[in-house]
């Protein structure tokens, strides 16, 4: 054998042994790399990390790639409070095993705790695409899409992982409401749906489904819903009161009742439901019976805003004072800190800050019915030269109307010429002779109150309204979804909501410099505009009957110091009453001289004057009547007491209009600067104060003074008529002149912007 040959024989021998020594050296280094990684794991669930880390360091030290091992370190440093030092190993382990669903998600989890979100999210994406079926992986893919808003891919996981079949419904659920509550209601719904095919027994799906309808606008199918989960249980609480809800948005008020009922009839603690029950009592002027129903529901959840909301609403309609001041203080704790969607206009009622009217009006307009499909693109339309600009105003109230009062001369007035009006009327037709004036002043009047929000929005779109004018804001019967499907290029707040709408889809409000300075901008969302004098048109045609009732007829005594106010009842607030009460006491021949608004409220003023000293018989209570009347028996009326913080607004020119004088105190917000406004424009500043106190002593020195009070209606007498507050044609101009300005602004392709009439612009 040569030497070359004995070489290679030596080599073949050696083999095996080398093997089989490499093979003894691999399984004991594996043994010890699992002896290593079960200590580790072992002082990890001990929470003994600080050792665990040792131990897992040497593991790796092993087995730089072993993908266990890398996983643990990771999860362990994370726990250790260090996410960022466990991006390396968690990014290496899957790296080595992209498929693995588990590591993919563990290394989002840890990027996002390192503040990594578009990789986290990155990194979720790829363990959802591993397996769709995978629990963690698919929540922590949603909950990250979903803190960046991004609602329609979130739907979509949620979507792959109800087709795995698999799917842990509960989670999936708990996603769809926090996608429809961040107001892609259309994208939850498509969850839901799929969701309902894979539990057709599920009952609380079906509700939801119906509750996304409902938000919708979609009533007719929302009820649909709500019957499905009601067949499946049938004490279904939710889901009656829910259709009530729905039964009531279609004016179908009874069944509406009946089914709130059947939800209490259920579950005796359905706070939604009793106060569902209250509210639809409260629009009746069933005061017992609202707040009865208020009350149960707050009884059962004191915490429950919504309830407490609107019982210290009706208490003020009510005039049941016991009790409110400490309701009201609490929801001024609890509505910042739960961002309850309730009705700005009784938030008005309050001693709410403009910040918070601010705040208040956001939400609501946040969460209006309006489905995103039915909200227009923006309009190119420009009109020709010499075109006239086209103006449409809506409202609910284009009948004998304490509005329709003040604007009927206006609209009579506007220039036809220059301007093409459009009435939008979604309120009754009373076949009034204000209904009749009203329609004889507009190029068009349109009766949209048949029609659904959308098909209004597109009527108005159709029409081509270059300037669209709100007449109602947020107050009652309000539609401002129409408006909020933007069907005219520029739309504006008017005259009725004294306050911010709150809404992207308002361009304006239209105000003078003392409801609303220019340093009070901030807390608006429209634009300020400012008229010269007084915001608020008048009819200078306002009747007054020739006849005036004689003192017994309207139940006043003969020579009596009358004081008035004819506010509605619910501006009267306990610290205004026990200064009306002190004037009585001071002033013994004196009355005062209220509105009746209900008989509850009627009994309880009485009340709160016995409490206070004073003979329940010096409250003199004037019933309804209509405005000629009503302005004529102001003729016994000596001075006219606001309200704070809600001031009177037609009430007040009313009175000025019939001769007597306003005395006011101003606040803080627009809300309570009316009256003032009012004043200023008929050339009685004097009677505007700025405190309670001042506003006390002021009353009580014209009270004593006979003779200033004869001087003041001597004033009105001569000079209200020609005054500006009454200056309709004067008021025309100037609103037409902010019309254009408006008008200017959007063929310019200008945004809104303040401005004041008859003020130069400065660069």
């Amino acid at each position: 054998m040569g030497k070359q040959q004995r070489r290679r024989a030596a080599k073949a021998a050696v083999r095996p042994v080398a093997a089989k020594t490499a093979n003894v050296a691999r399984a004991a280094n594996e043994r010890g790399l699992a002896r290593l990684l079960s200590a580790a794991l072992q002082l990890h669930k001990d929470n003994r990390l600080a050792e665990a880390e040792a131990l897992y360091r040497d593991a790796l030290r092993l087995d730089g790639d072993n993908v266990t091992g890398l996983h643990l370190f990771g999860l362990c440093l994370l726990h250790s409070g260090r996410p960022a030092e466990a991006v390396e190993p968690l990014a290496r382990a899957a790296g080595l095993q992209p498929d693995r669903a588990e590591l993919s998600s563990d290394l989002g989890a840890m990027l996002m705790a390192a503040g990594r979100r578009t990789e986290a999210i990155a990194a979720f994406r790829r363990a959802v695409a591993a397996d769709a079926g995978y629990q963690k992986g698919v929540q922590n893919l949603v909950g990250a899409l979903l803190e960046t808003g991004d609602t329609g891919e979130a739907a979509e996981a949620l979507r792959r992982h109800l087709a795995t079949g698999p799917a842990e419904i509960l989670m999936v659920l708990s996603f769809a409401d926090r996608i429809g509550g961040l107001g892609d209601r259309r994208a939850a719904l498509e969850v839901f749906r799929q969701a309902a095919e894979l539990r057709p027994d599920y009952a609380d799906i079906r509700d939801s489904i119906g509750s996304l309808l409902l938000a919708l606008g979609r009533e007719d199918e929302a009820l649909d819903a709500f019957a499905a989960a009601l067949r499946i249980n049938p004490a279904h609480a939710n889901a009656h009161c829910n259709r009530g809800i729905a039964l009531y948005h279609l004016g179908r008020v009874e069944e509406a009742l009946a089914s709130y009922q059947r939800a209490v009839e259920s579950d005796p603690n359905c706070v939604a439901a009793l106060q569902n029950i209250g509210s639809l009592h409260a629009d009746r002027d069933e005061f017992d019976k609202a707040l009865a129903a208020y009350e149960r529901a707050v009884a059962v959840r004191p915490d429950f805003t919504t309830a407490l909301f609107e019982l210290c609403n009706q208490r003020r309609f009510a005039c049941v004072w016991d009790g409110l001041e400490e309701e009201e203080a609490r929801l001024d704790v609890l509505l910042p800190r739960t961002g309850e969607r309730l009705p700005p206009f009784p938030r008005l009622f309050a001693k709410s800050s403009p910040a918070e009217q601010l705040r208040a009006a956001r939400v609501w307009a946040n969460g209006l019915r309006v489905d995103p499909a039915d909200v227009l693109p923006p309009t190119t339309r420009l009109p020709a030269a010499g075109e006239r600009i086209r103006i449409g105003y809506i409202s609910g109230d284009f009948y004998q109307h304490a509005t329709a009062t003040l604007v009927a001369e206006l609209f009579e007035r506007h220039d036809h010429g220059r301007f093409e009006l459009f009435a939008y009327s979604y309120g009754p037709n009373d076949s009034s002779a204000m209904r009749q004036r009203l329609i004889a002043a507009f190029d068009s009047f349109v009766d949209v109150g048949g029609q659904s929000n959308a098909m209004a929005a597109r009527r108005i779109r159709d029409d081509g309204i270059d300037i669209l004018v709100d007449l109602k804001g947020y107050s009652r019967a309000a539609r401002a979804e129409i408006l909020a499907m933007r069907p005219a290029p520029v739309q504006v707040n008017f005259l009725t909501y004294p306050a911010t709408m709150g809404a992207d889809f308002i361009d304006y409000i239209v105000v003078d410099d003392f409801i609303a300075p220019t340093e009070h901008q901030p807390f608006f969302a429209e634009r300020l505009v400012h008229l010269p004098g007084c915001y608020q048109p008048n009819d200078s045609r306002r009747a007054i009957a020739p006849e005036t009732p004689s003192r017994a007829e309207c139940g006043l005594p003969e020579g009596a110091f009358v004081f008035c106010s004819f506010n509605n009842n619910y501006k009267i607030t306990p610290e205004i009453f026990s200064i009306w009460m002190r004037l009585l006491h001071a002033v013994p021949d004196a009355v005062l001289w209220l509105l009746e608004g209900n008989a509850i409220a009627r009994e309880n003023l009485k009340r709160e004057a016995a409490r206070r000293g004073i003979d329940p018989a010096r409250l003199v209570f004037a019933p309804r009547r209509g405005l000629p009347a009503h302005l004529a028996r102001h003729r016994h009326a000596d001075l006219f007491l606001d309200t704070l913080p809600v001031n009177a607004h037609t009430t007040a020119s009313d009175a000025l209009w019939a001769g007597v004088p306003v005395l006011t105190c101003a606040g803080d917000s627009m809300v309570a600067r009316i009256a003032g406004s009012l004043l200023r424009a008929v050339g009685l500043s004097a009677l505007v104060t700025e405190t309670l106190q001042a506003y006390e002593e002021l009353a009580l020195a014209l009270a004593q003074d006979r003779e200033v009070i004869a001087g003041l209606k001597a004033y009105l007498a001569a000079n209200a008529r020609t005054s500006p507050l009454f200056d309709i044609a004067r008021y025309t101009r100037n609103l037409e002149a902010a019309y254009c300005r408006m008008h200017e602004l959007r063929c310019a392709g200008r945004p809104a912007e303040p401005f004041a009439v008859g003020a130069k612009e400065t660069a």
